[in-house]
């Protein structure tokens, strides 16, 4: 696996698909978003589970195969994050199937789980069943209208016990504080996942330095501005290379060195380039 894969786990509206799209760009990386809505049987397994569980379950686990193949390619081109896991298939079957059923789902699984890529990174978002009851409501979605309370408790308490003994790099989250709204919350957990990968600190926006009012007819003056300006990409510059996927230390050694040619240059715009006594007093 050429690049990173993280992936975003957690109970029916927690909020993973919304975590998934806000985190993507802010790492830089694509994001592979389950396709559930495309699994015919959901609808009614939701209406009536003990018929339409094994046909959803197969189908789940048909489609997130194929995704997964398809996000281990893209893994060769650049880092991704995924709103699930292909472990959760399992974890769902184990609720929703039994005898011959899921032995036979057993046996597909295990053939298929050898061939996907495994998350570097896993994001567990934690919420209580009355904050995950709560945004489901909120969301509305057709076939999740009246979802069964004890369902979502069962699930939540099958994702805690998963979770105590995953073996994998893993950062629970507390989800039930709201990251959309709170933006220091999204800040909190882009830094810790920053961290977990290895990526070092967020890059922050660049200082807005205003452009001192000078004169252009003054040509002191306009050498001090361009030097000042071509200082302010150069910080941007050393923040790209100390901070980038790839950290090339002769490279962070010549744009200091170019930082440093900038600053000298407004000193001497500045006529404060040679203040000793020596410069005073002359030679």
């Amino acid at each position: 696996m050429a690049h990173w894969f993280l992936a975003i786990e957690g109970v029916i509206g927690v909020g993973k698909t919304t975590l998934a799209r806000m985190l993507a760009p802010a790492l830089g990386a694509s994001p592979i978003l389950e396709q559930f809505e495309e699994n015919p049987f959901l609808p009614h397994f939701y209406r009536d589970r003990a018929r339409y569980a094994f046909p959803t379950q197969i189908f789940f686990l048909l489609s997130r195969y194929r995704q997964h193949q398809e996000l281990a390619a893209r893994l060769e081109r650049e880092p991704v994050v995924s709103d699930y896991m292909f472990a959760k298939d399992r974890l769902f079957a184990h609720l929703n199937l039994e005898g011959d059923e899921l032995v036979l789902y057993e046996q597909l699984h295990k053939a298929l789980a050898e061939k996907t890529p495994q998350p570097t990174l896993v994001l567990y978002l934690r919420a209580d069943t009355d904050t995950l009851m709560a945004r489901i409501a909120l969301r509305d979605r057709p076939y999740e209208r009246g979802m069964d309370r004890a369902y979502i408790e069962r699930l939540r308490l099958a994702y805690e016990a998963f979770f105590a003994t995953y073996e994998g790099s893993c950062l629970i989250i507390d989800a039930t504080r709201n990251f959309v709204q709170d933006e220091g919350a999204f800040q909190e957990i882009l830094r810790q996942v920053r961290g977990a990968l290895g990526l070092g600190p967020a890059q922050q926006p660049l200082p807005v330095f205003n452009r001192p009012t000078l004169s252009p007819s003054t040509p002191t003056e306009e050498a001090l501005a361009q030097a000042f300006a071509r200082l302010v990409q150069e910080i941007g510059s050393l923040r790209e290379a100390l901070f980038g996927e790839h950290r090339d230390p002769q490279q962070v050694a010549q744009i200091l060195q170019s930082c440093q040619q900038q600053l000298a240059a407004i000193a001497r715009a500045a006529g404060i380039a040679d203040r000793s006594p020596r410069a005073r007093n002359g030679p």
